[in-house]
């Protein structure tokens, strides 16, 4: 994730015009197994493996990708009109031409916040538009189907995209104010328990290596002693007495292997509220406890009292918790 981030702003610049091999180091930073490159073959979607014959999609043959991608990023670099029309029309133009031998799902994703960023609709977030796609790839697939018809039948695929887009962006909206009022719970949650415990400064200061893991939970929810040592430039023995004492508080856990050896600390309220999240995406933005998703995340198995208030302030709770 942070690798393909780091891609799309590069992208992002608009005084840059976007090409083919910005497209390509795109693709080779979502899947650097492979040679870097456009293909030099036919490929195609579905079907026995072998052979096109029964695919359910053929893209263009490979003597003609080099250009359709060139006329992509063309299209890629303007910014004119509807920001979330552009980024359907970039998105199915992308997985139409197909223009690699693996990772075109993943690339065709990143280039729909490469648009909405060029555009000014996204800023600094990219919203789980994929989990959505996900849960009703039916609909996605339909939709891509629906552009490369002839006649084309661009409104269906522009709508159900946008429905997509906005149902993403609202539950990445709301995830973000529920982690907000998490790290407020679990700051009040340290606070207490170093009272109970005597420890002075009870409120612990901004330098302090527990408040400083506590800050980033939301961006690193899964922590080792060493992760934090090197993201914090501490020592490891400082790491450890932190991620120990913000266990003794309740605010992680920690998973061991199956020979009982700590494997990692992890944040598991918000990694709960990220799951939840996913599981609305994927069932349409809706309540998941009487119609879980057919394929994602379970439904997390962690006390979540803790935001429990938070969850249930609106009347329109579309989380399972």
């Amino acid at each position: 994730m942070r690798a393909t981030e780091a891609a799309i702003a590069g992208l992002t610049d608009l005084t840059r015009t976007i090409t083919a091999d910005d497209i390509v180091d795109l693709q080779h930073v979502i899947e650097p197994r492979l040679e870097r490159g456009l293909r030099q073959e036919q490929n195609w979607v579905g079907g026995p493996g072998w052979s096109p014959l029964r695919a359910a999609f053929v893209p263009p043959p490979e003597t003609e990708v080099a250009r359709l991608v060139e006329d992509l990023a063309s299209f890629v670099t303007e910014t004119e009109g509807n920001p979330v029309v552009r980024a359907a029309i970039a998105h199915a133009q992308f997985e139409t031409i197909h223009p690699f031998i693996d990772g075109n799902g993943r690339t065709g994703r990143a280039l729909i916040h490469t648009v909405l960023r060029r555009t000014d609709a996204l800023r600094n977030v990219l919203i789980p538009i994929s989990t959505v796609f996900a849960g009703d790839t039916d609909a996605y697939i339909a939709g891509l189907t629906g552009y490369r018809a002839d006649p084309v039948r661009l409104d269906e695929w522009v709508i159900s995209f946008a429905q997509a887009t906005e149902r993403a962006a609202g539950n990445a909206v709301r995830l973000a104010e529920r982690i907000a009022a998490l790290d407020r719970t679990v700051f009040d949650q340290l606070v207490s328990f170093r009272k109970e415990k005597g420890l002075n400064p009870a409120v612990p200061r901004k330098d302090a290596v527990v408040r400083r893991i506590l800050d980033t939970l939301a961006s690193d929810p899964v922590l080792t002693a060493d992760s934090v040592s090197g993201r914090l430039g501490v020592s490891p023995a400082a790491a450890h007495r932190a991620l120990g004492e913000l266990l003794e508080a309740g605010v992680l856990g920690r998973t061991k292997d199956q020979r009982g050896r700590l494997v990692c600390w992890t944040a598991d309220g918000h990694l709960a509220l990220v799951a939840l999240t996913e599981r609305s995406n994927r069932v349409g933005g809706g309540d998941t406890r009487q119609r879980a998703p057919r394929i994602g995340p379970s439904r997390p198995d962690v006390d979540i009292s803790l935001f429990e208030d938070q969850l249930a302030e609106s009347q329109e709770e579309r989380f399972d918790p």
